[in-house]
């Protein structure tokens, strides 16, 4: 009984603890303009603090996942750990750093301790929610949108503050996510106890072409997510360029369009519950495809509401099947290692996400701006091609 009355503020507190230590993910992308006065001879530090901060979870994420942690161990406990040392090491690029390798080994770090934020909090989620998984991780997964998108809103509200105040505030918003999850949400009805360390047993999800299926979706949507999150600043930047009598607010829009795919999450964990996981998943990755394809027509349209309506629609569809595939995923993982398991397979499309970060920041040099985010286009394609295919059992 009391797991029943515990639930009633268990999904609440995941999700708004998820908000407040995801919050640090874009916090170094959010100040970039501050950041890059001190280094001025790095031409590449978006791409490279985006990737570093993606290599850090992939790291932590391979650790977690080979060492089984959030399975053997309390996943309420190691996400109230890692939110606190990532809240530090996300502290840690205020001080005067004249080496630019310490500032990207602090994002890094902060990368790697997310491993503990992102994929547990799902674990812990599935924990308490074994039934209308789709719907609770919809609305998980949003609030790791809003915490990526949060940091873009701090910098227009501090504008006139030193940049340090970004990374203040979102190392704060840490420390109290991190709290809420020890204090409010212990161990949950379904959590089954985790096997010891077997590397095989990683892998024994792609045995089951569900699993297999989803997993394959999953990464053909990182291909594309990341590298819109990180390069629409600069989208919006270029726009202004091109059009002088154009003063779009670039950190206002860029919290905008990304938070907006926090509600389209939540609207599809619904929509998931009476169509189905794999086909609304299937829906938003076919959309989200088309606006790769379609990118050079409305980004650089003379129409600024066309452009923004576009920004916007790739906004909502980019993320609607995130939490879809996390709970297919989850659904057709081995029971014991659910959370091995979530880890596992986001540590590989983040790996993805590296990838396609800096293949298109080489292509900006090499091929005419208009067509570089057609390249975008790649992961949907596949995504749908694992999704669609006959043998598939994610329904």
């Amino acid at each position: 009984m009391k797991s029943v009355k515990a639930s009633n503020h268990i999904l609440p507190t995941i999700v708004i603890a998820q908000f407040l230590c995801t919050s640090l993910w874009f916090a170094g992308n959010a100040v970039v303009p501050d950041i890059v006065k001190n280094f001025p001879t790095e031409a590449n530090l978006l791409a490279n603090l985006t990737s570093m901060v993606q290599f850090g979870f992939i790291s932590g994420t391979l650790v977690f996942a080979f060492f089984a942690i959030s399975d053997v161990f309390s996943p309420s406990k190691v996400f109230f750990i890692c939110g606190i040392a990532a809240a530090l090491f996300n502290l840690a690029i205020c001080l005067e750093l004249s080496n630019v390798h310490l500032l990207l080994l602090f994002r890094f770090l902060t990368g790697f301790m997310l491993a503990g934020i992102y994929p547990v909090g799902m674990k812990i989620a599935s924990d308490y929610f074994k039934d209308g998984l789709g719907k609770s991780l919809g609305f998980l997964v949003g609030a790791l949108v809003l915490g990526t998108a949060f940091p873009h809103l701090l910098k227009t509200f501090t504008g006139n503050f030193k940049w340090q105040y970004v990374i203040f505030a979102t190392s704060g918003l840490s420390l109290i996510g991190a709290l809420c999850i020890l204090w409010l949400v212990p161990n949950g009805p379904f959590r089954t106890a985790g096997q010891k360390f077997n590397f095989r047993s990683c892998f024994d999800g792609f045995k089951n072409p569900g699993f297999r299926s989803a997993a394959f979706g999953y990464f053909g949507h990182m291909w594309e997510l990341y590298t819109f999150w990180a390069f629409l600043p600069g989208m919006l930047l270029l726009y202004n360029t091109k059009h002088v009598h154009t003063t779009l607010n670039i950190p206002l829009f860029s919290f905008l369009i990304i938070a907006s795919g926090g509600l389209s999450c939540m609207i599809g964990g619904l929509l998931s519950q009476k169509f189905g996981a794999k086909r609304i998943a299937t829906i938003a990755l076919t959309i989200s495809g088309l606006c790769c394809l379609l990118s050079p027509v409305f980004l650089f349209s003379c129409s600024v509401y066309s452009f923004l309506i576009f920004l916007f629609c790739w906004g909502l569809s980019g993320t609607a099947d995130s939490p879809l595939f996390s709970s297919l995923i989850a659904k057709h993982a081995p029971e014991s290692l659910r959370g091995t398991s979530l880890t596992l397979v986001n540590c590989i499309g983040f790996a993805i996400t590296i990838i396609s970060i800096q293949s298109l920041n080489l292509l900006s040099k090499q091929i005419n701006i208009q067509y570089l985010y057609m390249v975008l286009a790649i992961g949907p394609v596949f995504g749908l091609w694992a999704l669609l295919k006959k043998q598939s059992k994610c329904d």
